[in-house]
């Protein structure tokens, strides 16, 4: 059995008589797109259980019936498991550089804040 999601109804005017009118969906598995006998009623964006091989045949009514596959049964609740990214590449990462060290310089001496009024100095 697989889980896969209705995508979008298909509609084939010319059938061999064999196909009756069942109903066809696209479903999608993963990345590929496929095509589903609908048994059961699914609408787009439904969650689906899909039988394939003969099993498939069955469900839709006929081991002789064209199919090989069918939707057997709507999903009522199902989370996806979310899409797996790859991993970060590794970079490598160059070591912090310090920066330069400033030259050290003798500690200076402080001019005075202000002259007297008068503006000279003994």
């Amino acid at each position: 059995m697989l889980i896969v999601k209705v995508i979008k109804p298909l509609v084939s005017t010319n059938r061999i008589p064999d196909f009756e009118h069942k109903h066809l969906q696209v479903v999608q598995d993963g990345s590929a797109k496929k095509v589903a006998v609908d048994a059961v009623g699914a609408k787009p964006g439904d969650w689906v259980i899909c039988v394939s091989s003969s099993a498939a045949r069955e469900a839709a009514g006929s081991k002789s019936y064209p199919s090989d596959l069918t939707i057997v049964g709507i999903i009522d609740h199902w989370e996806p498991d979310p899409p797996k990214t790859a991993a970060p590449a590794a970079t490598p990462t160059a070591a912090p550089v310090a920066p330069p060290k400033a030259a050290q310089s003798p500690p200076s001496q402080a001019a005075p804040a202000s002259q007297p009024p008068g503006g000279s100095t003994s």
